[in-house]
Parts: structure tokens; sequence; C-alpha cells
């Protein structure tokens, strides 16, 4: 179905809806009607064979359910004589039959519906006589797969939900992410294993636990088709809002997918795959949201499971809840020995910094840098996201880095790699086109340092000319620091040094908290050698407190990317004065004539 269509479609079941429903609840019944013309469509070309089955089956005494399956050539059936088109012969019984024929689904397409509390909105349009109106609208849609691809279909129900949480002013960026974002994605998480993805045969997993209306798992799945048209993607996902965990199973269902492998519900505090690990993953969790609903279960397994649950490594700030899903998603990845994993996840800023030595934000990034899991972090443009225009970053991490990239990690600026898109779609006014893909993937493949310069000219020196840095490559060590406290002794009223009367500190300087002093000291300098060049000079009396030192981890993204440009030579500046100078002059000069 073309943009046109479907708006078309939308809008005219809205002038239905309108005075029964609010706009904000119209997604209500239109999210539900879509996916079951959708499966209507799906089935049709089977639905007789289904039904003669299921009497021959039933009259052997068999359980008619594996035969309906394999009949129906789909992981579902229906058992109904009944269709959206059949429904609209017997208009006084339109929404009894229309309920029959939602229950003649097998079990796991009912539980879509109840998500969808499909049920409810039977009952409310039939109060408003609209049953009949509606499902006409909707039986004259062709969603066969023949005319409207599953790849197309994918980006008709996100856009169906963008649309409604515009309308009813909710975040769409929770329920999606940007498809080209996605491209880009998959591209960094396949970049390496293309040898090992095309062998015939193949099985591999991936697993997205905020996984919205299921693209990132669709894309991800027509990247390997395309690889290796014999390759078997596992798809395992896990959702919190209902809408999109029933559209998500849905177009799964429709993929010939183990539905059984998404799951409802929150990630963090109910883990649906519990136990289990994944070859690939992806994920673009919700940024900035505080976790202070589930804060008790998860300072609960951090704190009785520790390292052998999901959050050993440390708790960030109750108000960002970002670096919690980058611990779910180290906690699943597959041993190395058994062949490792690779996983990539959308952050805002606040992961790479936020947080001194020894908080829980510092101690993440000490653990997933000190287990040398990060591979790269790429920093997207600005306004790419619907539901917000700040700075994104997407980071790859794996347990089975190629040797070169061992110990290290790249960073790539990708701020300047987008296209202005011709009409906004809530926050996101940019995107990255094919060619901005290609490029970034190239960048994360070679593994070289690159200034803009060796992209621009289409040429790659690694990085010698002169140039903004576009890709640079650090020693995990690199972001590592010690915060060191530095003391300064107390002082009585003549001046003297006051020294302790008792315990530890019985005959040295008293230090004076007024003058204490904190410094941080990169992990690759000697602390003594630091505290001598740049202390003393300035407090020769002062010393290092070593138990109060601290190791800590940031990724000042940003400043590796800045380049200093001098100021101008001051000659030009008072040049320039002097012209504006002279002009403003002349032009007072005219109007007092």
């Amino acid at each position: 179905m073309s943009e046109p269509n479907l708006s078309a479609l939308l809008w005219s079941v809205a002038d239905l809806l309108r005075g029964d429903y609010k706009q904000s609840e119209y997604g209500k019944v239109i999210l539900p009607f879509t996916v079951l013309r959708r499966l209507d469509c799906v089935l049709e070309g089977t639905k007789a064979a289904v039904l003669a089955e299921k009497v021959a089956r039933e009259q052997a005494g068999l359980n008619p359910e594996p035969f309906l399956l394999r009949k129906a050539g789909h992981n579902f059936f229906n058992t109904s004589p009944l269709d959206l088109k059949k429904l609209l012969g017997d208009q006084d019984h339109i929404g009894e039959n229309l309920r029959a024929y939602v229950d003649g689904f097998s079990g796991p397409v009912r539980d879509i519906f109840e998500r969808f509390e499909f049920a409810t909105q039977i009952d409310r349009l039939e109060k408003a006589g609209l049953v009949y109106l509606v499902t006409e609208k909707f039986a004259n849609v062709d969603l066969h797969p023949d005319v409207v691809s599953n790849a197309q279909m994918g980006l008709i129900f996100e856009e169906l939900i963008r649309k409604f949480a515009e309308i009813s002013n909710e975040t769409a960026g929770e329920h999606f992410t940007p498809r080209e974002v996605i491209r880009l994605m998959v591209n960094l998480l396949f970049i390496e294993d293309d040898d090992a993805l095309t062998r015939p045969g193949v099985v591999r997993s991936i697993y997205d636990p905020t996984a919205g209306t299921g693209g990132m798992l669709s894309v991800a799945g027509e990247h390997l088709a395309g690889l290796n048209p014999a390759a078997r993607l596992v798809m395992h996902g896990q959702e919190l809002n209902a809408e999109s965990y029933a559209i998500c199973k849905a177009d799964m269902l429709i993929k010939g997918q183990d539905i059984a492998n998404i799951v409802f519900g929150n990630t963090l505090s109910a883990d649906g795959m519990a136990g289990k690990r994944f070859d690939y993953m992806l994920s673009n969790p919700p940024f900035g949201v505080e976790w202070k609903k589930i804060e008790k279960e998860v300072r609960r397994e951090a704190e009785h499971e520790g390292f052998n649950g999901r959050f050993g490594p440390g708790l960030p700030r109750v108000s960002d809840g970002s670096l919690l899903f980058l611990l779910h998603l180290v906690a699943k990845m597959q041993p190395a020995k058994d062949g490792g994993s690779r996983f990539g996840i959308v952050l805002n800023g606040s992961p790479l910094f936020t947080g001194g030595a020894g908080s829980g934000e510092s101690e993440i990034r000490r653990y997933v840098l000190e287990n040398d899991l990060v591979e790269a972090i790429i920093g997207l443009p600005t306004d790419m996201f619907y539901n917000t225009g700040i700075s994104t970053y997407v980071w790859v991490l794996s347990n089975r880095k190629p040797e070169a990239r061992k110990g290290k990690v790249q960073l790539i600026d990708g701020s300047n790699f987008f296209q202005k898109m011709r009409k906004s779609l809530g926050s996101k006014r940019k995107e990255l086109g094919p060619d901005h893909i290609e490029q970034l993937t190239r960048l994360f493949g070679a593994f070289e340092e690159v200034r803009e310069s060796d992209v621009s000219s289409g040429r790659d020196t690694g990085g010698t000319e002169d140039g903004i840095p576009i890709s640079r490559i650090f020693k995990n060590e690199d972001f590592g620091y010690r915060t060191i406290t530095v003391e300064r002794p107390e002082r009585d009223a003549a001046g003297k040094i006051v020294l302790g009367l008792k315990g530890k500190g019985k005959g040295k300087p008293v230090p004076d908290a007024s003058l204490r002093d904190t410094e941080n000291v990169p992990l690759s300098e000697d602390v003594d050698a630091y505290f001598r060049r740049e202390v003393l000079p300035h407090a020769p009396d002062a010393w290092i407190d070593p138990e109060k030192t601290k190791v800590g981890y940031e990724i000042p993204f940003n400043r590796h990317f800045y380049v200093f440009k001098p100021p101008r030579p001051l000659a030009d500046i008072d040049r320039d004065l002097k012209v504006v100078t002279d002009r403003i002059l002349t032009m007072i000069g005219g109007l007092s004539q």
C-alpha cells in the first residue's frame, strides 16, 4: 500500500470515528483492524483447505492443529468459515460474527488481539453503530503479501504508530527507530562475519530487548537474506508497550518466526529471556528514562546475584536507565568459547561521561573497557530521531574481537554524515542516505585513523593529511584515570602544622578538609610523577591520601574530535573593524546634514 493510499484509508476511518472517539483513541481501532486485515489476506489462499482439513481430522478423532498449520502454510490458522468480506453479508450480526471470526484464530493470534483489547473496541463500535462501516473500509483494502511485501507491511505498521503517537502527543521514538539508523547498525553488526554468514544452511540468533514493532529484527532478517537466502535468522524480542508488542508479534508470525520468542513485559524487571544467549543483538532503549518504578527488582538482582546476574558491574543513577540495557545485553552474550556475540545499542551522550570515579556509570564503563568489549562508538547527527533532537551514539560491543581490534576502541564522528529531509517528522529533520551508511560502514570495517580530507578526496591516507579527524583509535586504558585526593595540613593560629594525637594519625599532619582537592591522573601516567610535576610546585606541603584513590573511566567523545582553529591575526581584525567603523561614521555624518 502506498503512502497516499495508507493516508486515505486512515483518514477515511478517522472520519467515521470522529465524535465517538477522541483523536488520541483512533489507533485503538485502526491498528488492530490493520493487523486483522493483513492476517485475513495472508490466509486467503489456504482458507478452504484448512476448513476441509479440520473436518477430516476431527472425524478421524485426531487433534487437527498440527495438520491445520501445515495446510495454512504459516505458523497460524483460522478455523472460522468467515473472513472480513463475508462478515459484510450479515450486517445485523456483524459484531457477534466479528468476535467469532477473531476467536477462530490459533492461540498466538488471539493473544495479539487480547493485547489490543480488541473485544472492548468491538463493544464500543457496536454501541456507536460503526462496526459494519469500519469493517467495510478494511475489507476493501488489499494487504495480500503479493501486493504488500513483509518489508512494506512493517513500514506501514511503523507509520501508523508514528501518526497516532503524534496525534496523542506521545513519544513515537519509544516505539521504533528510523530505518536508515537500523540499516547502519545491522551493517556494523554483520560486516566482519560475511564469510561465516554465506555458508549453506547457517543458523544464527538475534535479540532485541526493546523490540518495539520489530523493525530492528526485520531489517536484520532482510540483510541476512540478501547475503544468503538459505541462511536462517532466529528472532527473539521483548517489548513493554502492548500495542507495539502486538504488532511485532503479528509481523514475526507472518514472517514465519516462532512467536514464542517474542515476549511481553519489562526487560529490566522481568527478563523474558532468562538464561538465553544470542549471536547478535540490537537495541534502541528509551533515552534518559528513569527506572524508579522497577528500582526494587533491579537492586534486588544486583545485590543477591552480583556478577552471576545482569547488574554486577554497577547501577547507574535512577534518572537514566540506558546503561542497564547495555549491561542486560552484555549478560546475553554467548561465551567467547562458543563463538561469542556482537551487539549494537543506541544511547544518548550521557552514558559516555556521566558520573565520576566510583559511580555506577563509571564502573559500568570500566567493566566493558577493562574486559575489552567495546569495539567502536559512532556519533550520529543530531535531529535523527522522531522524539528528540539530541546527539546519539551507536555503541558496538563484542567478546570476539578480531586480533587487530583487541585492546582498542574506535571512535567515529558521523555527525556530518546526513542529508536534510524534505519534510520533518516530529523532531527528525535529518536522515542517513545510502552513501552515508556505506561510508560509515567502510570506516568501521577499515579500522584506521581517517581525516575528513581523506574521505572527501576518496582516498584513504590513514589520516596523515590535514583535516578534521573522523575516525580515531585508542587503547582501552586511554579512557581510564585515577582520581587522587590531595590533602594539605591544618595549621594553628601561629601557622604551625597541627599533628594528630591518637590512632593511625598520631604524629602525622592533620588534613584540613577546607583545603582538600582532587586531581584526575590518566591511567597511562605514573601518579607520583604527576603529583611531583603538577601539585608540589604549587603546594609543597601537600600529600596524597592513597585510601581515597579511585579508578574511573569516561569517554569524552567530542573532545577527541575537536580541532583548534587559531584566531585571525590581530592586524586583519583591526583592518576589518576600521572598515566597519568608517562606514558607521559616514552614516552618522549623513544623518547630521
